[in-house]
């Protein structure tokens, strides 16, 4: 939207964003404005999100700053320089540490908003279609690809889950991690798009950048070592909050929890109806069975054999369900 004139310092162009109705225990409309008003009171040299001008409830309208033409981060990962692809993956991390660290503790603050918004919801999405996705996995997997689930995987799960609820880690997340949802500015990735916005656990968002982007599908491979600089340039922005994060032994154990939190969350929404096919991406199919290989081969390290065991079992039944070419996840094409 172009600004025509106002009697005010604001920039020549916004972006309006207009929500319908709310259902269920989701509202969209609620999640984005709240989160753009926490994220606006804190200094401009530390947000990491378009400043936000005007929301109203009755219109269900945000009014924003307009970014500008600033590739995304898709498009970064979709082009031919592996290096500009890697500087982009490495500032998203980045950026995320930082609002991490900006944001810490700021629960009260979102809950009181959201009340003075007149939401009726305020929970995290992704936490709540996790708890579906452990009760419900279970008996898909076996209904579906023939594959059981030990009481210790569940239990694992189970116990990841309450571990991610009760914990005193919080800060603000964007909740969900599509490349679509991060443009490479001069400034650094800035995030966009807030309709599941939540303060939830820190690591939990560590997680999306090991798998990578767990709530979208347009996944592809990174190349080797990928994903540990990610972790390591969050690990460097969040240590000074919370310099527990430092630690191995207290950090790799959490990271793990969450990894297998999102990618039994995936394999539900996956299983739960046929998976699509997407021209620009790989088959879900082979997305879903990359991010069990992967998995398995954290759990390994760590030494949790239930995880790896479980993890191993999937693997072989996608394999026979969709073929051994699930086995091979493509790179980004940036990466080849």
């Amino acid at each position: 939207m172009r600004v025509a004139s106002s009697p005010f310092s604001m920039p020549r162009t916004l972006v309006v964003k207009r929500y319908p109705a709310g259902s269920g225990d989701r509202d969209p409309w609620a999640h984005e404005a709240v989160s753009h008003q926490l994220l606006t009171a804190l200094p401009a040299e530390e947000r990491a999100t378009p400043e936000l001008f005007a929301h109203d409830a009755a219109s269900r309208l945000v009014v924003l700053e307009d970014l500008g033409r600033a590739p995304r981060l898709s498009e970064k990962l979709h082009a031919k320089d592996a290096r500009a692809a890697e500087r982009g993956l490495l500032s998203w991390a980045h950026a995320m540490g930082r609002l991490h660290a900006t944001t810490a503790g700021r629960d009260a603050d979102f809950d009181a908003l959201m009340r003075r918004a007149g939401a009726q919801c305020c929970q995290d999405p992704i936490a709540v279609d996790v708890h579906a996705a452990i009760a419900g996995l279970p008996g898909l997997l076996e209904s579906t690809v023939g594959v059981g689930t030990s009481t210790q995987a569940i239990e694992y799960a189970n116990g990841a889950a309450r571990a991610f609820s009760t914990s005193r880690r919080r800060a603000f997340s964007p909740s969900t991690s599509c490349p679509d949802n991060h443009l490479v500015t001069s400034r650094g990735v800035r995030f966009v798009d807030f309709e599941g916005g939540c303060v939830r656990d820190i690591v939990f968002d560590a997680a999306a950048l090991r798998v990578p982007f767990p709530s979208c599908w347009c996944g592809w491979g990174l190349p080797p070592g990928m994903s540990e600089a990610m972790v390591a340039a969050w690990r460097a922005e969040v240590g000074s909050v919370w310099p527990e994060m430092d630690d191995d032994a207290v950090f790799l154990p959490r990271l793990l929890e969450a990894q297998l939190l999102w990618v039994w969350l995936a394999t539900w929404r996956a299983l739960s109806k046929p998976m699509p096919v997407d021209v620009n991406a790989p088959p879900r199919s082979v997305v879903l069975t990359g991010r069990w290989i992967r998995l398995r081969s954290d759990a390994l390290l760590l030494g949790e054999k239930t995880v790896a065991s479980h993890a191993d079992a999937v693997i072989g039944a996608l394999a026979d369900r969709y073929g051994p070419e699930v086995l091979e996840l493509p790179l980004y094409p940036a990466f080849r």
